[in-house]
Formats: C-alpha cells, structure tokens, sequence
C-alpha cells in the first residue's frame, strides 16, 4: 500500500466482484458525506467519442470497434480484447493511463474542496495493481454461492452464464486475503450499512476528518 504523508489525503481502495455489492457500499458512503470517485465512470468518459481514449483506441483497433453513432461499440471491442490477450493489452495501455491520471486529479480536487479521506471504486482494483496507489483496500465480499444466486437472480441469466461471468473475474476469497477491510455483504442491509459506517468511522479517524471527512 502507499504511504500517507502529512496533509496528504488518504485514499481508500473500494472493491468487490460482480454481484457482491459493491454499489450499495458505495451508495451507503455517499451518504455518509465521503468523496468517490468511480473508475467507471472515467472510463466511459475518456472513452466516449471525443474523449482522450477514444482516438488512439479507433486508430489501433479500426473503424470495426466504431458503431453507426459514431460511438465505440463495446461488444465489438470487447470480443477483440478478450479473444486476444494482446489486444487486451494494447487496450489496456491506452486506457489505464489516463484513467489513473483522471482519477488522481479527482483526488487532488477532493483534497483542495477539503476532504481528508476519498474512496476510490475500482471494480479492476487488484487486476490493474491499483493497489500500490492507495492506502487502504476494501473488499465487499459475499461467498461464491451467494454471489451465484445474487447474479442469477439480478440479471436472468442462467447458472452456467453468471458462472462464466464470475470465472472470468480475480476470485472474491482472493480479494478477501488481500484486503485491509472486508465488507461482509452476505448479510440483511442493516448490517452491510453498520460496517461501512463503522470502518468509515474508523477512516476519518486516522485522517483526522469531521463527521463528512471534510
């Protein structure tokens, strides 16, 4: 993990596994007045047409990954990258580092506005080694059967589909071992809410925060 410096802000690491709850910790911090910024999101941006990705990945992909809208088509990319490691890369390389530059921006800016504390949700956290830039990582966590049933149930797919989806993904008993904190979310809302109040709680502690982490 990287080191807290005085005055510097310190930068919480949040990840999960699809199913696993990530949002709903994510939405639960929100509330509780915490600064997020959302890898997601940044990605969509940079790689929307216009964005700083959006060039240089048409430009190594072709006009093949670009929909009638002119937009990236996702699903095309998608099937070049994860059909071929080294396009995976190659995309890769073009996004990861203007996402990275973004999302410390956004931290400095939530540092300037006054936040001591500032989660980062980074659904790639561990897979893209983001966890060298953060102080702390937490991971929501269910076990594999809840997580199967949660994804079977959420998006209508069946069993052998949403297994594919998860085995496609760095295991959540993995993420587990590496963590700092770990958000049991196989439980009712009441509980998953009183951990993260109570690891939140425990954050703007060690930053020296008020009751927003402002």
């Amino acid at each position: 993990m990287a080191s807290k410096g005085p005055g510097k802000v310190l930068r919480i690491g949040l990840t999960g596994g699809i199913a696993s709850g990530k949002s709903t910790v994510v939405a639960i911090l929100r509330e509780l007045g915490a600064a997020v910024v959302d890898a997601d999101r940044i990605v969509h941006a940079v790689e929307a047409r216009g964005g700083e990705a959006y060039g240089p990945i048409v430009a190594a992909f072709g006009p093949g990954v670009v929909g009638p809208d002119g937009e990236l088509d996702r699903a095309a990319l998608a099937r070049r990258v994860f059909s071929d490691p080294e396009a995976r890369r190659r995309l890769e390389a073009i996004v990861h580092p203007i996402v990275r530059r973004r999302m410390a921006e956004e931290v400095e800016a939530a540092a300037r506005a006054g936040a001591r504390a500032v989660v980062l949700d980074i659904p790639l956290l561990f897979e893209t080694g983001y966890q060298a830039h953060v102080d702390q990582v937490w991971v929501v966590y269910v076990d594999p059967p809840t997580q199967l049933r949660r994804l079977v149930a959420r998006d209508g797919l069946d069993e052998a589909e949403a297994r594919r989806r998860i085995d496609a993904q760095m295991p959540l008993e993995e993420k587990r071992r590496l963590a700092d904190v770990v958000i049991d979310n196989r439980g009712d809302p009441a509980a998953t809410r009183a951990q993260v109040e109570a690891a939140w709680r425990a954050v703007l502690a060690a930053a020296g925060g008020g009751e927003a982490g402002r």
